[in-house]
């Protein structure tokens, strides 16, 4: 871990996890008032544990791995990636190869039901933050993991209103699964903020947004 660098909960760091019993890219929860952490969760099996000091698991004799390119920020008006480089647990491929992880990542993400969609401004690079109102550790998230949940339960909530429309139930049960549907709809469109786009949105019933 850089000696300079200040951290702050939502960051990324590496970590060794005991559960997974190799370093991991970890999601800081808490850290100190000089900006170390103190608090991780892993990315992969998200068990938590206090900060471990970084990496452990140096190969001997293996090459210095090459520093990877910076990550760009997505531009205005682009989505969230489907597959976020936080997510990887092993080192990047050179620029001149398909990067095998992320594409494997993104096509499992594509067939559970995520697909791209453009976030509200203001929330790229933010935080959420649940804060207990009685004390104790708060947790977060970044907010593109919390993003891509979202659109996974809205694209899934079209596709189950897709299957009862198209299914061979009788028109009385058709209707009462899909006014279910359309409440989960009316439910979650607080969340429409987190969207750029009213086309990605949730509607409620008679397709008007309610806030």
């Amino acid at each position: 871990m850089p000696q300079d660098r200040i951290y702050r909960a939502g960051a990324s760091i590496e970590d060794y996890c005991r559960a997974c019993k190799l370093d991991r890219i970890h999601t800081v929860i808490a850290v100190d008032g000089a900006g170390r952490p103190v608090r991780v969760a892993c990315d992969n099996c998200r068990s938590e544990h206090n900060f471990r000091g970084g990496a452990r698991m140096a190969v001997s004799g293996a090459p210095a791995a090459a520093t990877p390119a910076p990550r760009r920020q997505p531009a205005a008006g682009e989505p969230f990636p489907i597959v976020s480089d936080r997510e990887r647990i092993t080192p990047a491929m050179t620029a001149s190869s398909d990067d095998l992880e992320l594409l494997l990542r993104r096509i499992i993400r594509e067939e559970a039901g995520i697909t791209p969609a453009v976030p509200a401004e203001k929330w790229r690079g933010g935080t959420l933050v649940l804060r207990p109102g009685a004390g104790g550790q708060e947790k977060s998230w970044p907010i593109e993991t919390f993003f891509h949940k979202i659109v996974m339960v809205r694209n899934r909530l079209r596709t189950l209103e897709q299957q009862v429309n198209a299914s061979d139930l009788a028109d009385d049960v058709k209707v009462k699964l899909q006014s279910y549907v359309s409440g989960c709809y009316g439910s979650l469109t607080s969340f429409n903020v987190l969207f750029a786009d009213a086309a990605d949105q949730f509607k409620g019933s008679g397709g008007d947004q309610e806030r």
